[in-house]
C-alpha cells in the first residue's frame, strides 16, 4: 500500500478522519436557488454578486481556493486586493444566466493543479490582475452581444497584456488530519514592482442568525511574541487554532449582513461581514473590531514584489494550541513528503502511462474531480417555510415544493463550482467512473447518497437538479453502480456487495417509477423530456409540444434497454450468493426483451424508431388523432441505441441454471420477442452470448454514419449532432411556427433552456465514453472477424476494439500537446504560447465539433474528467502499440 492508500484505509476503518477537511467551499454561492427566497423564484436576481460580500449566506459558503470541514462549519480561504480593484476579491467573479449571451459564465483563471482522495496534499492556481478588474466591461460587452456572437472573456479585455498579473499558488499539505499546513506563493509575473495585498480568510459559516437562541461560535486573537494565533471555539465543532506567520495585524469582524448598505435599514452590530473589505480597499479603520473577536477574521499581509520575484506565506490550521515552532524545518518536510507521497499513489494507479505530458493531462484531471467536491445543505421544508428569526417568504412559484422530504447536508461532486455548483444527477454517474480509480469510498457514497431516503422521491424518482428537481435525467445511475462495483473490484481487490446490493434495492424503486411514469401507452416505449440532451430536439422535450400528442423517444427506450441491462448484471452478480435474485434478473431479462422488440416494433402501425430508409434511430411525434411521423434530425439521440448492449460468459448461465432455463425458453417460445435481439441465441467469442437492442445488421449501418467524417466523426470524438445538417437542416412546421435544427459545432444559438449548453454538433465526453464502452461489449462478442470501415470511406477497417481505441484517441487529443498546441484552447494564443499558461488544463463541458475548442462550463472536470479514464486504458497497450499510438499523435500538428 502507498502512504495515501494507507490514510483513505484509517479513514475507512475510522481510525483517523482524513476526509474531514477537505475543498468543500463552493466557488459561487451567490445567485443559487438554494439562497433564493424571492416571491418569483428570480435567484439571478435575488442574491446577485454585488450582494455576496455584504450579506450572509444560508446554505454555504464561497471562496478562492478554500477548504471546510466536512459540514462546513469553520472555512479558509483567500482574499486578495490589488491597490485599485474597488473591492476585494474573495470570489470568483461571473455573468449570471441573463448576463451572458451564452447564459451563466465564469469570467476568471484559475487552475486545479493537484490533490489526493484523502486531501493530505492540495495545490491550485489562480491568476489575479494587477489592473482594476473589469466587472462593468465584462458584463456590458457580454449582454450586447448576441446568441451568434462568441463570447467577451478576460483575456479580450487586455488586462493580461504585458503580463501584469500575479500568479497565486495555494498549497495544502496535512501533517495529520487535523493539522493543515498551508503555503500561499505570490509570483509577479510583470515588468516591476507590484504591491499585492494578501488577506487569508478565517471564518465561521452563519448558522446562529435563523433559529432563536442558537450558539454563537467564537474567533479570538491569543498572545505570541513571534507570530499571530486566532483561536476558533465552534459549539460542535470544537477548538482549532490558526497560526500566521508573521501578519501585519489581524482584522476581526462578524459573518453577518450588512442591512446598511443593502437595506437601508440599521444593523445589530458595526462590524459585518464586508468590513474587512471596507478597512482594506476604503480605508475605514473603524469598521474592524479592535477588542480582536468575531466570527471571521483575516491576517494581514502588505506584499512589495519585484518584476519576476515571488513572496511566500505560511499558515498553519490544527487542533493543537501550544505550537512553539509551527513553520520551523519540519514545515517544508512535511510538503516535500506528501508531494512525494501523491507521485507515489497516482504512480500506483496509472503505472504505465509513460508519456509526461499524458501523466500531466490525467493528474489534473484527478485533482479537478477532487477539488469540485462541495458541501452541499438544502433543507426544501426549512427554505420553503422560512426560518424563525427570518420573514416568512411570500413566494407565489413554490420551486421544488413536491420535494418537502429532501435534506441535503453532504460531500457531493459537484459538475463545476461555479457555474454548476449543484449536485445533477446524471452527472454524478459520470463522476464516479474516474473517482473510483482513486477514492472508490467516496464515489460509492455518492451513488449510495442519491438513493437514499432523503433524497430519493417516495415515489422512486431521483432528484434531478435544484432548479427542477422533477426534472428528468437518463436513468444511468444503476451504469454508474456496476461500474464503481467493478474498478474497485478491478483495482483494489475489494467487491463490496453490501454497496451493491443496498443501491440496487432503492435502484428497484426508480426503475418501477419510469416504467410507471414514462411509458405513455404501455407499449415500453419511453418518453422522458430533455434527458439531459438540453437543445437536442426540434422542440423542448420537457415542455408541452407545439403540435400537441407527445414524443416516443429514441433515447428514452433506449435508456430503459441500458438500465435493464445493468440491473440484469448486478442481480446475477448478488445472485452468487443469495439466489433470489436470480428470479430477479430472469424479469429483467424479461423487461429488456420487450423493450428491445418496441425499438423496432410500436403496436399496429408501420412507423417505427428504427427508420428502414435512413438507416437510423428517430424519435416519433404522435399527433392527438394519433398520426405518427419521425423526426428525423441526425443527432446522439439516434446512437444512443448503442448503448443497451450486454455480453454474458458460458460460464454465467451455467451457473444460474433457472436463468439459464428461462433464457432458453424465451429462445424458444418467443420468437416474436427474440427476432429483433442480437444474436442472444448464436454463441459468440469464448461461447459468449450478446443481449443487444441493435443486432448486427443495424450496427453496421449505424456506424457507418458514426464513423464518416462529413456526418458524426470528428477529429475529436463524435458529435452530438451530425454534419449532415449544415447543409441540410431539418425543418418542421406546426402551425404558423416553423422549427429548425442546423449543425452548430460550437455554441447555441438559441434561448433553449439558457442558452449556456449546445447539443447540436459538439463533442460530450460522457456520451462518448459510453459509445467506447458499447463498443468493447460488441467486441468482445464478435471479437476481430467483425470489422467496419473507420473512418467511413477510407478505405481502412478496423474491428471494434479499435474503433473503439481510435475514438478515445481523438478525445485524449483535445488535451494532449501536438506541435505546439493543444485544441482544447482554440485560438487562445495566451493559453497556446505562454509558457506560464500553456501546462495548465481546463476541461470544458463540451467542445466544438470542428476544432476541438473547449465550449461552456470550463471548470467540468466531473464529466469531462473521464479523459483520466481513457488515458489509463490507452497505456495498458503493449509497449510497441503505446509507442506507435504516441507517434501518430504527435504527428498531427494542428494548425
Amino acid at each position: 500500500m502507498t502512504q495515501e492508500e494507507i490514510r483513505l484505509e484509517e479513514d475507512r476503518t475510522r481510525k483517523a478522519y482524513w476526509r474531514r477537511w477537505g475543498p468543500y467551499l463552493s466557488e459561487r454561492q451567490w445567485g443559487t436557488v438554494r439562497e433564493d427566497y424571492s416571491a418569483t423564484g428570480s435567484a439571478w436576481d435575488y442574491f446577485p454578486h454585488d450582494h455576496a460580500r455584504s450579506r450572509a449566506y444560508r446554505w454555504g459558503e464561497d471562496g478562492i481556493a478554500g477548504i471546510s470541514d466536512n459540514h462546513q462549519r469553520l472555512c479558509f480561504a483567500i482574499a486578495l486586493w490589488n491597490g485599485v480593484d474597488p473591492i476585494l476579491k474573495e470570489r470568483i467573479f461571473g455573468l449570471t444566466g441573463p448576463e451572458g449571451n451564452h447564459g451563466e459564465d465564469v469570467k476568471e483563471y484559475y487552475f486545479y493543479l493537484d490533490n489526493t482522495p484523502s486531501h493530505a496534499y492540495m495545490k491550485c492556481l489562480y491568476k489575479y490582475p494587477q489592473q482594476a478588474f473589469p466587472y462593468a466591461e465584462l458584463v456590458q460587452e457580454n449582454q450586447r452581444r448576441g446568441y451568434h456572437d462568441p463570447e467577451f472573456e478576460l483575456l479580450d479585455t487586455g488586462i493580461f497584456d504585458g503580463d501584469r498579473y500575479f500568479d497565486v499558488f495555494v498549497e495544502y499539505a496535512k501533517n495529520s488530519d487535523e493539522d493543515i499546513l498551508i503555503k500561499i506563493k505570490v509570483i509577479n509575473r510583470s515588468s516591476e514592482e507590484k504591491t499585492l495585498h494578501l488577506l487569508p480568510t478565517l471564518w465561521f459559516r452563519n448558522t446562529w442568525s435563523w433559529e432563536e437562541n442558537s450558539q454563537k461560535p467564537l474567533l479570538k486573537e491569543l498572545k505570541s511574541n513571534t507570530f499571530s494565533i486566532v483561536e476558533a471555539a465552534h459549539p460542535t465543532l470544537g477548538e482549532r487554532w490558526l497560526y500566521c506567520e508573521a501578519a501585519t495585524e489581524l482584522l476581526f469582524t462578524e459573518n453577518e449582513t450588512n442591512y446598511e448598505r443593502l437595506f437601508g435599514e440599521p444593523n445589530k452590530s458595526p462590524y459585518v461581514k464586508d468590513s474587512i473589505n471596507d478597512y482594506v480597499v476604503r480605508g475605514k479603520k473603524e469598521a474592524v473590531n479592535p477588542d480582536r473577536v468575531g466570527t471571521k477574521v483575516s491576517p494581514y499581509y502588505v506584499l512589495s514584489i519585484g518584476a519576476g520575484q515571488e513572496k511566500v506565506v505560511c499558515l498553519r490550521l490544527c487542533n493543537t494550541s501550544n505550537l512553539t515552532a509551527p513553520f520551523g524545518e519540519e514545515f517544508e518536510q512535511i510538503f516535500a513528503t506528501r508531494q512525494h507521497e501523491a507521485d507515489e499513489f497516482y504512480q500506483r494507479i496509472s503505472p504505465n502511462v509513460s508519456d509526461p505530458d499524458a501523466q500531466s493531462v490525467q493528474r489534473q484531471a484527478f485533482a479537478g474531480l477532487l477539488w469540485t467536491k462541495q458541501f452541499y445543505h438544502y433543507v426544501i421544508e426549512d427554505w420553503l417555510n422560512g426560518d424563525p428569526t427570518q420573514p416568512t417568504p411570500q413566494r407565489t412559484y413554490k420551486r421544488n415544493q413536491e420535494w418537502i422530504h429532501l435534506f441535503n447536508d453532504d460531500i457531493l461532486s459537484m459538475p463545476d463550482k461555479w457555474e454548476f455548483p449543484w449536485f445533477a444527477a446524471w452527472d454524478l454517474a459520470f463522476h464516479v467512473i474516474p473517482l473510483a480509480m482513486i477514492d472508490p469510498d467516496f464515489a460509492k457514497r455518492q451513488m449510495d447518497r442519491l438513493t437514499r431516503e432523503w433524497y430519493l422521491h417516495p415515489n422512486g424518482q431521483m432528484p434531478a437538479y435544484e432548479w427542477h428537481f422533477s426534472d428528468v435525467n437518463p436513468p444511468v445511475h444503476a451504469w454508474g453502480t456496476w461500474r464503481v462495483y467493478q474498478i474497485e473490484k478491478q483495482m483494489y481487490g475489494r467487491a463490496d456487495k453490501d454497496f451493491l446490493e443496498r443501491v440496487f434495492q432503492k435502484l428497484l424503486l426508480n426503475f418501477t417509477w419510469w416504467v410507471n411514469r414514462k411509458d405513455e401507452e404501455g407499449n415500453n416505449v419511453f418518453q422522458g423530456g430533455f434527458l439531459g440532451l438540453d437543445n437536442i430536439g426540434v422542440f423542448d422535450r420537457s415542455s408541452q409540444l407545439p403540435t400537441g400528442g407527445y414524443l416516443d423517444q429514441s433515447d428514452g427506450t433506449s435508456w430503459m434497454g441500458m438500465y435493464c441491462l445493468n440491473m440484469l448484471a448486478i442481480a446475477l452478480e448478488l445472485a452468487k450468493d443469495n439466489p433470489p435474485y436470480e428470479d430477479i434478473a430472469s424479469k429483467f431479462f424479461e423487461h429488456f426483451l420487450y423493450i428491445a422488440d418496441a425499438m423496432n416494433h410500436i403496436g399496429g402501425t408501420d412507423v417505427h424508431l428504427w427508420d428502414d430508409n435512413d438507416n437510423f434511430y428517430y424519435d416519433v411525434l404522435h399527433f392527438p388523432h394519433n398520426e405518427r411521423v419521425h423526426l428525423k434530425v441526425r443527432s446522439m439521440v439516434g446512437l444512443v441505441p448503442l448503448f443497451g448492449v450486454e455480453v454474458l460468459e458460458q460460464a454465467t448461465l451455467d451457473a444460474f441454471p433457472g436463468f439459464k432455463k428461462r433464457f432458453e425458453w424465451f429462445i424458444n417460445n418467443r420468437s416474436n420477442l427474440t427476432r429483433n435481439i442480437a444474436c442472444m441465441e448464436a454463441e459468440g467469442v469464448g461461447e459468449r452470448r450478446l443481449l443487444a437492442i441493435v443486432n448486427q445488421n443495424k450496427l453496421r449501418l449505424i456506424l457507418q454514419k458514426m464513423l464518416d467524417e462529413t456526418e458524426f466523426l470528428s477529429d475529436y470524438g463524435v458529435r452530438s449532432l451530425s454534419k449532415f445538417h449544415a447543409k441540410n437542416p431539418y425543418i418542421f412546421d406546426a402551425g404558423n411556427a416553423q422549427y429548425r435544427v442546423d449543425y452548430e459545432p460550437a455554441e447555441s444559438t438559441s434561448g433553449m433552456f439558457g442558452g449556456n449548453s449546445n447539443w447540436r454538433g459538439p463533442v460530450w465526453f460522457p456520451m462518448n465514453f459510453l459509445i467506447i464502452e458499447s463498443l468493447q461489449k460488441y467486441h468482445n462478442y464478435l471479437g476481430d472477424e467483425f470489422t467496419v470501415e473507420c473512418p467511413t470511406g477510407s478505405g481502412r477497417y478496423m474491428n471494434l476494439e479499435e474503433v473503439a481505441t481510435e475514438l478515445s484517441q481523438r478525445l485524449m487529443r483535445i488535451f494532449l500537446r501536438s506541435g505546439q498546441r493543444r485544441p482544447v484552447f482554440g485560438g487562445i494564443e495566451k493559453f497556446q504560447n505562454d509558457p506560464h499558461w500553456q501546462n495548465w488544463i481546463l476541461f470544458h463541458e463540451y467542445f466544438n465539433g470542428n476544432d476541438g475548442a473547449g465550449l461552456g462550463a470550463n471548470h467540468q472536470t466531473g464529466w469531462t474528467g473521464l479523459v483520466a479514464d481513457l488515458i489509463h486504458q490507452a497505456y495498458q497497450h503493449a509497449p510497441s502499440e503505446t509507442e506507435r499510438w504516441q507517434k501518430s499523435l504527435k504527428a498531427r500538428v494542428i494548425d
